[in-house]
């Protein structure tokens, strides 16, 4: 008897046995069902589970969709999606990542007008014999016919003048006319097709204005560098006057990193337009350090338009010596000559008038006056307010252009 209940005990345990392999393998089946159906489903309908805050936009409240329908609208607009659609989505990426790099912007729409100049110099060595030094500067494309403005101290004195444009094609350049008072030149090169800059005046321009500069510092060709406009209306006379460069004056002071070589190139605002012809920097060494001048476009433009046309600067005057006012209540340009037969005399201005305004721009330093009048042309018209024991009035001058000894 204790045999027999053995044997029906094994039998019992080997039949619980089978039972539960035989439900595993049941188990294992359906869960590897449920996994490739799933795995199916969501290749096949890829956005089924996407949050219900993502697809509430089907439901209104005045009628409710089954998960069905609902699958059947998301791929019916999936489908429907046009090319044209899927395209504009990765532009709308570009689009904003520009307008988040200004910088960018300027550099892809003034680089083009901007060219660096290579000249070659005569100097003579410690024997006295004549050697041709090069020179290294830049320019901005002033006329898509071949003009291109630059400063008098790259090209002034060159006995041979090469530009190198964006594209990096090289011709040579002719040297049309300059204005060492002003740092200011006109090259020409044999080309009708150059696209021109764009400028924008001064009066357009505020203290923290995005400003990027353009040109060869060292030789290295369409540098990029940025900052902000620092300051309007600087003068820095010392570093000029021992030269008899006594027109650069109004400048525009700049952090945007401006080196040897910067010289001519442009400075441009954020909309990409020129507001200065780089001219020098303030330094102890000569290099970058953070002081950054540029002459502003109306008076290089001026002058400019005035090479081209004469051959020659025409500088406009009124016919004064003047200096600062003395007059603490009155700020000025105190008038301390008036010289015989020119504009001045005629429209009745007496030593000892203060200026005050110039076609209602007030004027604080004797510089601020001769800034204003380099802007214009000869014959051109100005009004002047004028200050005279306590009273002011206004009278009308011409301008005329200055005689040759005027500025000796």
């Amino acid at each position: 008897m204790l045999e027999y209940n053995h044997e029906k005990q094994r039998s019992s345990n080997n039949f619980l046995r089978g039972c539960l392999i035989t439900l595993t393998i049941i188990c294992i089946l359906l869960i590897s069902a449920v996994v490739i159906f799933g795995f199916v489903i969501l290749k096949r309908y890829p956005n089924l589970f996407t949050p219900f805050t993502l697809r509430e936009e089907f439901v209104t409240e005045e009628e409710t969709v089954t998960e069905q329908e609902f699958m059947t609208h998301k791929e019916f607009s999936t489908e429907e999606k046009t090319t044209e659609e899927v395209v504009e989505e990765p532009q709308i990426i570009k689009i904003e990542a520009k307008e988040a790099n200004p910088v960018a912007a300027v550099a892809k729409k003034v680089q083009p007008s901007v060219v660096n100049i290579t000249v070659e110099i005569v100097q003579y060595d410690i024997f006295d014999r004549e050697v041709l030094v090069p020179g290294i500067g830049s320019g901005v494309i002033f006329s898509e016919d071949g003009y291109i403005l630059t400063n008098d101290h790259v090209v002034g004195e060159a006995e041979n003048i090469e530009v190198t444009f964006f594209n990096g094609e090289k011709i040579k350049a002719d040297l049309v006319g300059t204005e060492p008072r002003a740092d200011i030149a006109v090259i020409k090169v044999d080309r009708k097709d150059l696209r021109p800059a764009e400028f924008i005046s001064i009066k357009d321009i505020e203290v923290g204005d995005l400003a990027v500069a353009i040109g060869s510092p060292f030789g290295f060709q369409q540098t990029v560098t940025s900052g902000v406009v620092s300051a309007l209306g600087r003068e820095i006379l010392e570093l000029y006057e021992y030269e008899g460069k006594e027109l650069v004056v109004d400048l525009i002071q700049t952090d945007a990193a401006i080196n040897m070589g910067n010289s001519g190139g442009a400075l441009a605002n954020i909309e990409g337009k020129v507001m200065g012809i780089n001219t020098i920097i303030v330094s102890p060494t000569m290099t970058y350090a953070g002081l950054g001048f540029a002459i502003p476009s109306d008076i290089a433009t001026n002058i400019a338009n005035q090479l081209i046309k004469y051959g020659k600067s025409r500088i406009p005057i009124i016919g004064i010596k003047m200096g600062d006012s003395t007059d603490p209540n009155v700020p000025g340009v105190l008038v301390y000559q008036v010289i015989e037969g020119l504009p001045a005399e005629k429209a009745g201005i007496k030593v000892g008038d203060i200026i005050t305004k110039i076609n209602d721009i007030k004027l604080q330093y004797r510089w601020d006056l001769l800034a204003e009048i380099i802007k214009y042309n000869v014959g051109d018209k100005l009004e002047l307010e004028i200050y005279r024991d306590g009273k002011t009035f206004t009278t009308i001058v011409e301008l005329v252009d200055a005689p040759p000894e005027y500025w000796r």
